[in-house]
């Protein structure tokens, strides 16, 4: 880990965020613009993010369009000081369904931001990249110097992802820095659809009286990490020009099952929930765990959300946004 040239400057830092108007995406935006000397524009094409998620938040422009479009990543990336790259199609079911999608957009999708970054002399990159990347290797917890063996299409749209940001660091001299998110999960993540992500799929369930969707027998783990401790190790990358050679991972070394994650939600409603038992899922893999032991060198002031704490938030957030 190396600090890529300091942002000392007095005008305003100029970050663009790619998919920053999705759910980890605009909490990011949030989260920069309440600190001060931050300019920011969130670029999102709109298929998965909305909008409303950056409703009130000041110092942050939203630039509808996609990574794709050369001419508006070259306008938009004009003057930028940093780039955090979060635009995914997400999902591991969604990349069975369709992996040429998943592809185009995540692979295809960071080269052409990477190449944009390029043109444009941007000298900070941080990419989004996934846990699902470990896949199949059973050792626990996951550290970074594995060998990824993705079992998903999602899985390898990201190892390639990960693998042009560290080939722009080589070829080019890019400042990038390859971030391995593990099951994120808070507000502004959308439940109602196919493809939910598990927390947000279980909390909308309970508060509308739906049985929980379980697939599997829910004895599968997770390493959760609460959306706010995301953003505040994303946004001190930025705000230190933080670049690696190697991927890093994002989550702080917990692990529970999804039966975990039930019980916790019934301790936050003070109410037993109804399960509703399905198969489990291709390309799901049966445990997940980070080692945290690079993050926390390279991160050493920031402690993260207890899970109870931002699962309490969580439901908070559902709660008030179906008012």
């Amino acid at each position: 880990m190396r600090v890529f040239g300091a942002f000392g400057r007095l005008d305003a830092v100029k970050v663009v965020v790619t998919g920053g108007a999705g759910f980890i995406g605009a909490n990011l935006c949030r989260e920069l613009s309440m600190a001060e000397g931050f300019e920011v524009v969130a670029v999102d094409d709109l298929s998965t993010g909305c909008e409303a998620n950056l409703e009130g938040v000041a110092a942050t422009t939203l630039v509808e369009g996609s990574i794709l479009d050369h001419d508006l990543m070259s306008e938009v990336l004009d003057g930028a000081d940093s780039i955090v790259h979060l635009a995914a199609r997400p999902s591991v079911p969604r990349s069975i369904t369709d992996p040429m999608a998943s592809h185009h957009v995540n692979a295809t999708g960071t080269i052409a931001m990477l190449e944009a970054a390029r043109a444009a002399g941007v000298p900070h990159v941080v990419v989004a990249s996934s846990s699902s990347v470990y896949g199949a290797n059973p050792v626990l917890p996951k550290s970074e110097d594995m060998v990824p063996r993705p079992v998903s299409p999602y899985a390898a749209s990201k190892l390639a992802a990960e693998a042009y940001a560290a080939a722009y660091g080589h070829s080019f001299g890019v400042g990038t820095l390859a971030l391995r998110l593990f099951n994120v999960f808070g507000p502004r993540q959308p439940a109602g659809h196919a493809y939910a992500a598990v927390i947000p799929a279980f909390v909308s369930a309970a508060l509308e009286g739906r049985p929980l969707p379980l697939h599997g027998d829910g004895k599968q783990t997770r390493d959760f990490t609460y959306v706010g401790s995301v953003t505040a190790v994303i946004a001190a990358a930025v705000s230190r020009g933080l670049t690696s050679t190697v991927p890093v991972n994002l989550a702080f070394g917990t692990r529970r099952s999804l039966l975990d994650v039930i019980e916790a939600i019934e301790v936050v409603l003070g109410d037993v929930v109804d399960i509703e038992h399905h198969p489990g899922r291709a390309g799901d893999v049966r445990h997940s765990q980070a080692d945290e032991t690079l993050l926390r060198s390279s991160f050493p002031g920031i402690e993260p959300i207890d899970f109870h704490s931002g699962l309490s938030a969580t439901v908070d957030w559902f709660r008030s946004s179906a008012r």
